[in-house]
């Protein structure tokens, strides 16, 4: 029974992630094109003609981006564009007329590496960062690690996935990522 409950808290029973759900994860993996906005990304605003309004802004614990004259913008959730958008109409309601600006993320929400790795914790994010790319960041695995596969739980998801090691996943910002232990 101990044994049971030791594979259950692992992940050993949970079954290797179908190939749907392997295709909507790769799909998901480029932060250009996919990326929704949530707490903790810091984002480059940049109004043209407007250096007093031009900064880096948190999406707050709220999910907004509090900016001088435009007040809170909510974001999370949200992709870059329709915050450029949104930022866009609140400064045409009689601040700028014809305001031009650019947004860019400045810097991520951090990843999670943990379980069977060396120094497991909080990762700053990195492009094009792969899940074995992930476990050498937490010094890789421990010597009681299963590295046959490891187990991702997307932010917003409601369970993790196992997934078989190489994987062709990109690890995305907010991911937590779990290493088990081996059964020996």
């Amino acid at each position: 029974l101990a044994g049971l409950g030791a594979s259950a808290c692992s992940g050993g029973n949970a079954p290797f992630a179908g190939e749907a759900e392997l295709r909507r994860l790769s799909a998901a993996g480029n932060p250009e094109t996919a990326y929704r906005l949530n707490i903790g990304d810091k984002l480059k605003v940049v109004v043209f003609g407007e250096p007093e309004l031009s900064d880096t802004f948190d999406v707050n614990a709220s999910g907004n981006l509090a900016m001088p004259l435009s007040g809170e913008i909510p974001a999370r959730g949200r992709t870059l564009s329709e915050v450029r958008e949104a930022i866009v109409r609140r400064l045409s309601q009689g601040y700028l007329r014809n305001p031009r600006l650019s947004l860019e993320i400045a810097t991520y929400r951090p990843i999670y590496v943990h379980g069977e790795v060396r120094t497991g914790g909080e990762f700053a994010f990195k492009t094009g960062l792969r899940l074995s790319d992930a476990v050498a960041m937490a010094g890789g695995y421990s010597y009681r690690a299963n590295g046959s596969y490891v187990l991702l739980r997307r932010e917003g998801e409601p369970h993790e996935l196992k997934i078989a090691l190489p994987s062709p996943i990109v690890v995305m910002p907010g991911d937590n990522i779990r290493v088990p232990e081996r059964m020996f």
